[in-house]
């Protein structure tokens, strides 16, 4: 019973409180609104900031992963650049060998730690269709485990067999955007041949849209899927970006299979112990740790700027509760009067302020929502609000709350009853 009643005088200060909140957003618009908008700038600046750089971590990281988990990318370029600091040299790697599909085949006889390897070689044509015609394609030239690395689904048709492998077969799977573009709908490419530079190739499966890639991976929806040696017999594999994609066994580290491959690659190219490598085995998982620093500095420059409006919110709202508490002093001798105790009258100007804080909050996080909406539409990539975000808007604003009213609330709570009434 004394639990139950404890739990009405409970929600019974909760609900005061909060009609006292609005009750001076209501009488002070003005005056509450100043105080609270340096809550809202901070609210909006500290999640707006969180929100983008979540979603943007997020659309970069899944692009990584679209290269494939747990894969090393042999190539005659290094993907790290030149260090910290440093030039890249281009010129040193110019002059490495390219990568040959030989090669491809030596490393899965000789790596112990690999699942699949693939041969990747790309090159750009115009493709047609009766009058429709579309300029840039990205043609992919790649041997069978591709599809196993990389993570693609097929929404019309089929992918190629073994026997397409083999025999270099002229058939395409292709992206949803040149499909649309030649032929209104994906469903009616399959079957069809399109084609390019006075050759044809017939469509054999239509690949779901992937959308757009912010760190130079494969661009699905504006490519065609060939063999590897049907590419080859068109175009020259040392000319068209050549490179090798080696795939972890389940449970191995990529830094593992990458020094796996740099024994093999160096004894397959007979490399003596005092040569440099003329290859680069690019582990893409060391990408997502130079995120992380980056987008940890950008979350550090936004908490200090909303820090500053943070700020000022609390000393305007800490002003508030002065106001409040001069303005209301006589009512809080007559609840003192009337046996109050000092801990109620302390919770009640602390809840409202953490109220108003909220309040403040609120119409930050309904800024940021609305900053979604109309970044969303212009961005190539969706922007998302978090429940964990929310949270600690939340969790701020009442941190926030409390620390601006505990000195008001304070005074309030030891005001002397007789001495209160009397104030006019």
């Amino acid at each position: 019973m004394a639990y139950f009643y404890g739990m009405i005088k409970v929600i019974g200060i909760l609900w005061n409180s909060f009609k006292m909140a609005l009750q001076e957003l209501k009488v002070n618009k003005l005056r509450t609104f100043l105080s609270l908008f340096g809550i809202t700038i901070g609210i909006f600046c500290i999640i707006g900031v969180l929100a983008t750089i979540d979603s943007l971590k997020s659309k970069i990281k899944n692009d990584l992963s679209g290269l494939g988990n747990n894969t090393i990318f042999v190539d005659k370029w290094s993907y790290g650049g030149g260090g910290e600091g440093a030039e890249y040299p281009w010129w040193k790697y110019m002059k490495r060998p390219s990568m040959k599909v030989e090669e491809m085949e030596f490393i899965k006889q000789r790596s112990t730690l690999a699942s699949n390897a693939a041969f990747f070689v790309s090159g750009a044509a115009t493709f047609s269709f009766e009058d429709n015609q579309l300029k840039g394609v990205s043609i992919y030239g790649v041997t069978n485990e591709f599809n196993s690395i990389q993570t693609f689904n097929i929404g019309f048709g089929r992918y190629f067999n073994e026997s397409d492998f083999t025999r270099g077969a002229p058939y395409s799977v292709i992206g949803i955007k040149v499909a649309e573009e030649l032929f209104g709908k994906p469903e009616k490419a399959i079957g069809k041949t399109i084609s390019y530079g006075g050759r044809r190739l017939q469509v054999i499966g239509v690949i779901e849209k992937q959308g757009s890639s912010f760190v130079g991976g494969f661009d699905y929806d504006k490519a065609a899927i060939v063999p590897y040696i049907y590419f080859a017999s068109i175009f020259n594999p040392d000319n068209s970006n050549p490179y090798i994609m080696v795939q972890a066994l389940p449970g191995i580290q990529t830094r593992a299979l990458q020094e796996e491959l740099i024994g093999v690659m160096r004894q397959l190219r007979k490399l003596s112990p005092t040569e440099e490598d003329n290859f680069t085995c690019n582990d893409v998982a060391q990408f997502k740790d130079q995120i992380e620093k980056v987008f940890g500095s950008i979350n550090q420059g936004g908490w200090a700027i909303a820090g500053l409006s943070l700020l000022v919110g609390a000393f305007g709202v800490a002003n508030i509760m002065f106001v409040t508490v001069r303005e209301r002093t006589s009512q809080i001798g007559l609840k003192k009067a009337l046996g109050a105790k000092r801990s109620t009258i302390l919770y009640e100007f602390l809840l409202e302020s953490a109220f108003l804080c909220i309040i403040g909050g609120l119409a930050g996080l309904l800024l940021v929502w609305l900053l979604t909406l109309a970044l969303g539409a212009v961005l190539p990539f969706p922007i998302f609000i978090a429940p964990s975000i929310v949270f600690l808007a939340l969790s701020i604003c009442i941190v926030l709350g409390v620390i601006a009213g505990i000195i008001p609330a304070s005074i309030a709570s030891k005001m002397n009853p007789v001495d209160a009434i009397r104030t006019k």
